[in-house]
Order: C-alpha cells, then structure tokens, then sequence
C-alpha cells in the first residue's frame, strides 16, 4: 500500500532533506517551505525515520483540502479513513496551526478536527466512548491560506533527539542541523575534519555518524512503532539492515575547546552515540590551535553574542579565527554565524553563503571553498 509522508525541515534544508530521501531511493519528492512530500510504501516510515540526518519529524498524509467554514473542516476531516490507522484504543492527541486562514483560531480548529475523527471512528467500532489508552496517534491540523493539511506524526519525539546527547552546552546546535552542515560541506570520512569551537561535539559527532553509515535513530523508538497497521515485523527488519549497514572507517576528526567542562561533556556524548574513538577532544583555546595537514576541513558554529555583552566579544573571536585559519589556504572552511558583519572581522568574503535557521535565530552559512586535495589524499 503507497502512503503520501512529509519529512518536515527547518528553513533552508529542504533541498537537504529532499536529497537524503534520494539517497534511500525516494524520487518522488515534491519541495516546499518548511517539507518535502513524497510517496512511498509501509517500509518507508521506519526507514526514513531511521535515517534522515536532517528533518525533524515523518507526518502521514491523511488529507488535504480547502475550508473556510467550521462546518468544511468537521466534514471534510470526517470524510477522511481515519479507523483505517487509530484502533478502538489508540490515543489521538490534536495540535495545530493556521496562517493567514479565515479559521484562525487554533483551539477551535483542534476541537473540531477532534470531534471530526470521533464521530468517524464511531462508526467504525460502534461505542460512544473512546478510553484513548492504547498507541498514541499525534494528529495535526494545519491551515495555510484557507488550505488545510491533516496528518498523523510517525516520530512522536523529533528527529533531532538521538538519544546521544545527555548534556550539553548554553546554546547547543540541533543535532538536524549539525548533521545538514556537514553534508553541505561535502566532507569525506578520509578528509581531516575539525571544530576548534566543539562545545558538546554535535556537529563532529554528527560527521562520525555520517562516516561510519550509522542510521541516526537506530537506538531511539518512535511513535509508529506500537502502531498495529504496520506491525512490529517491519521495524525489526528495518533496524536490522540498518545495523547490517554500519561500517567501521578509519577517520580524522577533531575538536577542542577553551572549556574543560564542555570537552568532557563531547567525548561522553560521543560514547553514547558509538563513535567515542573516531573522535579526539582535547581542551585547547582557539587561538592555540594548529595543524600540520596541507588538506582538511573546518566546521564550525561559534557563539552569536546574542546578548549585547557578548556580542562585544565576538569581533575579538572572529579576528582569532582569521588569524587560526591563515595558513591553512588549501583547506575548505564552514562557519555558522547570525552576526551580518562576520566577514568584514574575519576578513574574507566567502565562496557561498547559506541562509540557515539555527532555532529561531537567523543565520548564515559562510562556505571558503578549498582546492580539492590529490586523489591519493581523498
């Protein structure tokens, strides 16, 4: 059976996204603000959810369609095949939202989409009554433009929470959008990689992941898998070609840090991701660091300054970065930062620039493309 699934992205990795689902053979992809839908089968829930690096969350289509009135939302959500996946005892949570739709109010629209899909799944189990203590079902209501798309979240917790990263640091970077500036970084597991700014050690440990073809949620659960339609059979198969698949690669990759706290913090988390001896931590102040390596490659993302005593700092710590990253004129360099005078304190303008979301906050990818090293070296 063919299911319509949105992978969901934060501004700017869709085309991210859009490119893993490729990757596992999903071609079907149409790419909007914010998503990426695609058609594929009961497997595909498991597997994307197991191994898309950079969305947050799987949504099952069950419908969409225009409605202006409350009465077009209660019986075009009615009309959808909701006993089709909600048992007599599954728990059906509604969350929603609505922009620039004549239904604004969020509360009501839940509400009705809740009576909606009790009076449907009425029909189908003949009870007055649903006790919802059975698998849970998160359904959400979204209107854009008086246009309404319903669907049921597969992934329960975001993607983004591995499972791997029991601390971290004030601001830490989400581990999606880690993993999306590495893969638009194009780094190779033979390629050295370094972040002289590490905090807990997301975006290395991201790398390390990536390199050793370690599926992201392969020691998470989700949502769907307590969902009776698609089995537990499917889910054990699922992450067992996904463990058949890990590799073991010998890697070069690096971080430090001014604070001892936060590098003890990465190599733990890097620990409980699996990948605690592809990386090297060691604390060491930015301007101290150094490499011998003609080829290589920086990812980074140094503090914003988001407050204004901080953000006195950061022309400081952008001058240590241009005077750090001086010599190494062969490397490839990618820096996110929300500061718009970044590359005036760094002194270079980059090759590319990115429009990223770190969060709520606004930011760029700044991309110092390097020469590609010789065949032997890559």
């Amino acid at each position: 059976m063919e299911v319509r699934l949105i992978a969901t992205a934060a501004f700017g990795l869709e085309a991210v996204v859009a490119w893993e689902l490729k990757k596992l053979g999903y071609t079907d992809t149409t790419v909007e603000n914010g998503r990426v839908l695609f058609s594929a089968d009961f497997e595909a829930i498991a597997r994307t959810n197991l191994w898309l690096r950079s969305a947050d969350r799987i949504l099952l289509v069950m419908g969409e369609f225009e409605a202006k009135t409350f009465d077009d939302l209660f019986e075009q959500t009615k009309a959808l095949p909701w006993s089709d996946w909600i048992p007599a005892d599954g728990e059906f949570p509604v969350q929603g939202k609505s922009v620039k739709s004549q239904l604004h109010s969020v509360p009501d629209c839940q509400a009705i989409v809740k009576k909606a899909v009790v009076e449907k799944l009425k029909e189908r189990y003949k009870v007055s009554w649903f006790e919802e203590t059975g698998p849970v079902y998160p359904i959400q209501v979204a209107l854009l433009k008086d246009r309404v798309t319903l669907t049921i979240d597969t992934s329960g917790v975001g993607l983004h929470k591995r499972g791997y990263r029991e601390e971290a640091g004030q601001a830490p970077i989400k581990e999606t959008l880690a993993a999306a500036l590495v893969q638009l970084s194009h780094w190779q597991n033979q390629r050295l990689l370094l972040d002289p700014l590490c905090g807990s050690g997301t975006i290395l440990i991201e790398a390390a992941m990536l390199g050793d073809n370690i599926a992201p949620g392969l020691t998470r659960r989700f949502a769907a898998e307590d969902w009776p339609l698609l089995g537990k059979e499917l889910w054990t198969q699922a992450r067992a070609q996904a463990s058949a698949n890990i590799q073991d690669n010998p890697m070069q990759i690096q971080g430090s840090d001014v604070d001892g706290r936060m590098v003890k913090i990465a190599r733990n988390n890097a620990e409980n991701a699996g990948v605690g001896d592809k990386i090297h931590f060691q604390r060491r102040a930015l301007k101290e660091v150094r490499s011998s390596h003609k080829y290589g490659c920086v990812i980074c993302n140094p503090p914003y300054g988001e407050r204004l005593e901080d953000a006195a700092k950061l022309p400081k710590l952008y001058g240590e970065m241009k005077d750090v990253f001086a010599p190494w004129d062969t490397w490839s360099i990618y820096i996110l930062t929300s500061d718009p005078d970044f590359s005036r304190h760094f002194g270079r303008k980059a090759n590319k620039k990115r429009k990223l979301y770190n969060g709520r906050i606004r930011c760029d990818y700044h991309q110092y493309i390097g020469p590609p090293p010789p065949r032997e070296l890559r």
